[in-house]
């Protein structure tokens, strides 16, 4: 498997340093408001298994292991509503982040219910943190899946 070109990220010049600012401020505001960046990482996590992104399926299970997350619960996040493992906020982030990433599907994309729901567990700033993390997920799936980028394989895979 090969990708089709190098990351847009990449090749824009400033994209990058601009994304990476972005995803230092979501995970300062999420420390500043009491978002676990485990709970971050599982909504970023669920938006690209949504989107078929391998490159950040990968890196969010990375780093959410790295974050103190264990194995079962990132491999039941796939099926999060019929598992034991998550608490009522964490299914609240991870409906929000199906509902964002696919907006799509639905004539009300948000419903009142998932929004509401994730507005009881996180204060406005938390929710703001937790809506813009779901939306760069989203930026970099499409980025990724777009030009098929590649998860790379490590000499112990």
């Amino acid at each position: 498997m090969k990708a089709r070109m190098e990351s847009p990220a990449m090749l824009v010049p400033d994209a990058m340093q601009a994304l990476q600012s972005l995803g230092k401020a979501l995970f300062t505001s999420a420390e500043q408001t009491g978002i676990p960046s485990r709970t971050l990482f599982l909504a970023y996590l669920r938006a690209s298994q949504l989107n078929g992104d391998s490159v950040c399926v990968e890196l969010h299970s990375r780093n959410a292991l790295a974050a103190g997350e264990s194995a079962e619960r990132l491999l039941a996040v796939s099926a999060w509503r019929d598992t034991r493992y998550f608490d009522d906020a964490e299914r609240a982030a991870l409906a929000l982040s199906e509902a964002v990433t696919r907006l799509q599907e639905r004539v009300d994309p948000v419903p009142d219910d998932i929004f509401n729901e994730a507005a009881r567990h996180f204060e406005v700033q938390a929710l703001a943190t937790l809506i813009a993390g779901i939306a760069t997920a989203n930026l970099w799936n499409r980025l990724n899946v777009s030009t098929r980028q590649i998860v790379p394989v490590s000499k112990s895979n």
